[in-house]
């Protein structure tokens, strides 16, 4: 009897994990399909009542009308050396400062820890305005021109974050001492470690945090905003802007065409990547 009670409950649990995999699927897929379906309707199908989910007469040339309508070209080179570049400095010094508070010993060492927890409290958007006076007064001060509107000011402010720190950190901190310990025995320093024993190690939170790290550079929004003035400096998440009518008469269809412009490569990259995500994500999490 204590058997039959313990495998109903182990169905219950599975059913309730699956119904709740089920609800995060539709929750994340059904504005994605959406947007796939309309991305292939004329507006008016789109503001219809009668709701077609897979249109009867796709409208391709919405695609290309969404190409056309702005100069996606350029938005696209902007997008990925910005998430190139931006996400190469920012991996490479969430490692090399992950490696030195988990491994070194320094003066300090607890209270920069201490101090980069509290940076992971900080909004960006708070950071938005000091930034914008250094790339502009304060860069022309010293070097006798603005930053204003140039890749520099884009990247910089993102080259490094304390949540990678911290997410290598807690991952490092779980690897096995003993390898280390046998390669510092073996005359290693501190660079052949880093290269033939730590990263080959923490591949997958190294990875999982490349991906969060290219996600968040490619959907930046804001920033690039702001510190950008001509449309030829544009990433492809400001750019899509320019398809929207300043008196409302948008053209749905084209507008998700475009979106999925944005959307397709973090898709493809995800499909590859997911899981190095999952063991990124549970590395080192019993560790402290």
């Amino acid at each position: 009897m204590a058997d039959f009670s313990t495998n109903r409950a182990i169905v219950f649990q599975r059913s309730l994990g699956y119904l709740a995999m089920i609800l995060i699927v539709l929750v994340i897929g059904v504005p994605i399909f959406w947007m796939l379906s309309g991305s292939l309707k004329t507006t008016q199908e789109i503001y219809s009542t009668n709701i077609q989910w897979v249109p009867a007469s796709p409208r391709w040339g919405n695609y290309a009308d969404a190409w056309n309508a702005a100069p996606f070209e350029r938005f696209y080179f902007n997008s990925i050396l910005i998430t190139a570049l931006g996400s190469s400095l920012e991996i490479i010094n969430a490692t090399l400062t992950a490696y030195a508070l988990a491994f070194l010993r320094f003066p300090g060492k607890n209270l920069i820890f201490v101090i980069l927890l509290a940076a992971l409290m900080i909004p960006a958007q708070v950071t938005i305005l000091p930034n914008y006076v250094f790339f502009g007064s304060t860069v022309f001060d010293l070097i006798g021109e603005s930053w204003i509107n140039t890749y520099q000011a884009i990247i910089l402010p993102g080259a490094s974050v304390a949540f990678g720190t911290f997410l290598m950190r807690q991952s490092f901190l779980g690897l096995p001492r003993e390898v280390i310990d046998a390669a510092k025995v073996d005359g290693a320093g501190h660079f052949r470690i880093l290269r033939d024993v730590v990263l080959p190690m923490g591949k997958p939170v190294i990875v999982t945090f490349a991906l969060i790290s290219v996600v968040a550079k490619w959907n930046e929004y804001l920033w690039p905003l702001v510190i950008t003035t001509t449309q030829e400096m544009r990433p492809l998440t400001v750019g899509i802007s320019y398809l929207f009518d300043a008196e409302g008469n948008n053209a749905w269809g084209v507008i998700m065409a475009a979106t999925f412009f944005v959307v397709f490569p973090l898709l493809v990259v995800f499909m590859f990547a997911q899981r190095f995500i999952i063991e990124g994500l549970t590395a080192g999490a019993t560790k402290g």
